[in-house]
């Protein structure tokens, strides 16, 4: 049995992997952490509003995290000093906490994934194959997401973008608003576009737009629950793995 400690544990991800858990033979929920927990919500654990309350005979054997990025720092601290690998699903990192990852990655073993579906995981490597197969398409990604979303352009559209300049050699220059350009397209744009509204889980589309062809990838969430399997399938995996980074590709694999 695989103890987890969910951080977010009040969101909608957290919700989602609460009730994933308690239908799992191989997961239990140790205790959560969210900041916005003021002890009305009664769960079946101990909810905590940061890491610094959690006791320290607590035992678990892993941390999943669907927080916010301002959260991530202290957690990554926690996690290191009480030994525990974290699956980290926060998008939207900046520069520096991505440098704290690389440093508690030498003391702890980190999961790291702009998108915890499979699916995603596979779309990327199927860009990846048409960048180079297709020449010289244009390339556009559209990605729409629930008007709650913070972030924009999505952490997975960037992690395709990624994808798609690795396939290109790094020679793909990301534009996220043409209203102020008055020239036509350049041959290494990368256009990256963010649609905000509604409840929408998560769609990305992947546009591959050549003379008389257009030839279109798609991945829709059709349920946050893609996102909570994969962070659980994610957690069994990281349990006793030694320090470093992993990501989607190492636990299919």
């Amino acid at each position: 049995m695989t103890g987890v400690l969910l951080n977010g544990v009040l969101g909608r991800m957290g919700e989602a992997l609460v009730r994933l858990i308690s239908e799992s033979d191989d997961l239990k929920v140790v205790c959560g952490i969210d900041a916005k927990y003021d002890g009305t919500c009664k769960k079946a654990f101990p909810v905590y509003t940061s890491p610094a309350e959690v006791p320290a005979d607590t035992a678990f054997d892993v941390i999943i995290d669907f927080s916010h990025f301002s959260a991530v720092p202290a957690l990554l601290e926690f996690a290191v000093k009480r030994g525990v690998n974290v699956v980290l699903c926060t998008t939207g990192l900046p520069k520096e906490t991505l440098e704290l990852v690389d440093k508690a990655s030498k003391s702890i073993g980190i999961f790291k994934s702009a998108n915890m579906s499979v699916g995603i995981h596979v779309l990327r490597k199927l860009c990846k194959e048409a960048a180079v197969l297709l020449g010289d398409f244009d390339i556009e990604i559209v990605e729409k997401h629930h008007n709650n979303k913070h972030d924009a352009p999505s952490g997975t559209a960037l992690a395709i973008a990624e994808s798609l300049n690795e396939a290109k050699n790094g020679s793909l220059e990301y534009v996220y608003d043409r209203h102020s350009r008055l020239a036509k397209r350049g041959k290494q744009e990368l256009g990256i576009s963010s649609i905000r509204g509604g409840n929408i889980v998560g769609d990305h589309d992947v546009i591959f737009a050549g003379r008389n062809e257009v030839l279109e990838i798609t991945h829709r969430a059709q349920s946050r629950e893609v996102f909570a399997d994969g962070a659980l399938k994610a957690a069994v995996f990281m349990a006793g793995k030694p320090a470093g980074k992993y990501d989607m590709e190492d636990m299919i694999k």
